[in-house]
């Protein structure tokens, strides 16, 4: 790792127990400010994006339903989102797929060190499912920012929140922080399943081992 992304990364951990211990506070704090999870709608449409993908990268997409799965957030963990959404971030160049590939739009692993950020999250997703992170927590989410533009993000699922990494930002934030609307993402049962996304909700989800 390089010095620079050493020296942001301690920053960024040492932070993320300061917000973890808020988190972890009994009827206060952190936790009563900020919806922590959101609302789940219907079965719509996958991204034009994924089905591609699906197509090229088959192997991966040939998966079973499988039962929810949320990561228990220890510090532990929450340093692994730290190390690899950084990671990530540092080592890809932003590039449009108009211009890396000469179409509107291509979901591919950045291999060559450029991306857009549907590719950012593939690789993250990559990185972590790697790692044995389950894949039932970590979600492709398709929002719109404040401009109102189509943005991707990876949505990871624990049970102290939804939190998301973002090419945008080095900082992992809960997801009702991001300023964005959020519109669909992955179903947690099947990848290739997507749900629209709705109000927030603030019950907790279901924890378990990672």
């Amino acid at each position: 790792m390089k010095p620079v992304a050493q020296a942001i990364f301690k920053r960024g951990a040492a932070a993320a127990i300061a917000a973890l211990a808020l988190l972890a506070l009994p009827n206060g704090g952190f936790a009563q400010q900020r919806p922590l999870f959101i609302s789940l709608g219907g079965v719509t449409r996958p991204p034009i994006g994924w089905v591609e993908f699906c197509v090229e990268y088959d192997p991966e997409c040939k998966t079973k339903p499988s039962m929810p799965r949320d990561v228990v957030l220890s510090t532990e963990a929450w340093k692994d989102l730290q190390r690899v959404n950084l990671w990530v971030n540092d080592h890809v160049k932003p590039m449009t797929d108009m211009d890396h590939w000469g179409v509107v739009e291509r979901w591919n692993y950045p291999q060559d060190g450029y991306g857009d950020c549907e590719d950012y999250v593939l690789a993250k997703r990559k990185m972590l499912m790697q790692e044995g992170w389950p894949r039932e927590a970590l979600l492709i989410t398709v929002v719109r920012d404040q401009n109102g533009d189509g943005h991707a993000i990876l949505t990871v699922k624990t049970d102290k929140g939804e939190f998301i990494l973002d090419n945008q930002t080095n900082d992992i934030l809960l997801w009702s922080e991001t300023g964005y609307r959020f519109v669909k993402r992955q179903s947690q049962s099947d990848p290739n399943t997507w749900i629209a996304l709705g109000d927030t909700a603030t019950a907790p989800a279901t924890a378990s081992s990672r």
